[in-house]
């Protein structure tokens, strides 16, 4: 297939492009910058310089074009997300671009579309012991001004992938990222200086090593059922403290100090998902269907080789 992705030169792009590649699929790689523009030439990636949330540049951009399918990865995250507003560029990807981005599906000819979703559309709460299966609840709202701006972005995105006439839409609700990327080494960095620590009680996250979430991306474009969403994360969900712990192993650092989880109200996104939030996610889903499986089955496996 030919594939429009969006987010070309972010954490996950780079991790897709030779994923694509080897399984012969070609791209056509969305990028603002002249810089990012010249890396993606560099790999073999069509290039198109471009903001997807300018609705008519896109269009004019990409009149012309064809492509099969589109994926979009395209997230604005430049650093560890401690308040609401960090996550807003982010939410108007969800919400705009995702849109923007289905009407240039439409010109240029593609009938399928893969999208990033999340986890924490499940709710930024104590979820218990048991796995999470996709027939949960999804991005319902709270009440919270700050948690329901994250919440509409989350369900406009799936709403829109899933149910547009003429297009074929899947979404992927990953974990927490992690891998060999910028907010990883940052997060690392953090970690060994005793910057960011850990609290108690903690909560529980499902992580995803980001070259899994790429192999995801890719499964979801060759086998994944219309209208569906997947969860994608690693075999084994870890508690907050233990992936700061195993953050700061991979630089050499000892265990990180341990603060009480109300010290961290002051920075509200951060507390809840560091805190508040237990989340175990089930990917049988996934695995079944999409024929997935992680490379990386824990944290500790997947640090490794960062």
């Amino acid at each position: 297939m030919r594939v429009l992705l969006a987010g070309a030169t972010g954490a996950i792009g780079s991790q897709l492009i030779p994923q694509l590649h080897q399984n012969g699929h070609s791209i056509i790689g969305l990028t603002r910058t002249d810089r990012g523009a010249k890396a993606l030439h560099k790999d073999g990636v069509e290039a198109v310089q471009v903001d997807i949330m300018h609705r008519d540049g896109l269009l004019r951009a990409l009149d012309g074009l064809h492509a099969d399918a589109v994926i979009h990865q395209a997230t604005a995250i430049a650093g560890a997300p401690m308040f609401h507003r960090d996550l807003y560029a982010t939410d108007s990807l969800r919400d705009q671009g995702t849109a923007n981005l289905l009407e240039a599906a439409k010109l240029i000819g593609a009938d399928r579309i893969v999208a990033q979703s999340f986890f924490l559309g499940y709710g930024y709460s104590d979820h218990g012991n048991e796995p999470i299966t996709e027939d949960r609840p999804f991005a319902e709202l709270t009440g919270s001004r700050g948690f329901d701006r994250h919440m509409r972005s989350m369900r406009a995105c799936e709403d829109r992938v899933l149910r547009t006439d003429g297009i074929d839409g899947v979404a992927l609700r990953y974990g927490m990222f992690y891998g060999p990327d910028p907010l990883t080494r940052q997060m690392a960095d953090l970690a060994r200086r005793r910057l960011l620590p850990a609290v108690r009680p903690s909560g529980v996250t499902s992580p995803i090593h980001i070259h899994d979430a790429a192999k995801a991306a890719v499964a979801a474009l060759e086998r994944g059922r219309p209208g569906q969403a997947y969860n994608i994360a690693d075999d084994e969900p870890v508690e907050f403290t233990a992936f700061l712990n195993a953050l700061a192993s991979s630089v050499g650092a000892g265990p990180v100090r341990t603060v009480p989880a109300w010290t961290l109200k002051v920075l509200p996104y951060l507390h809840a998902m560091m805190s508040a939030t237990k989340i175990r996610l089930n990917c049988d889903k996934a695995k079944q269907e999409l024929g997935w499986h992680p490379r990386y089955s824990s944290i500790c496996e997947g640090l490794k080789e960062i």
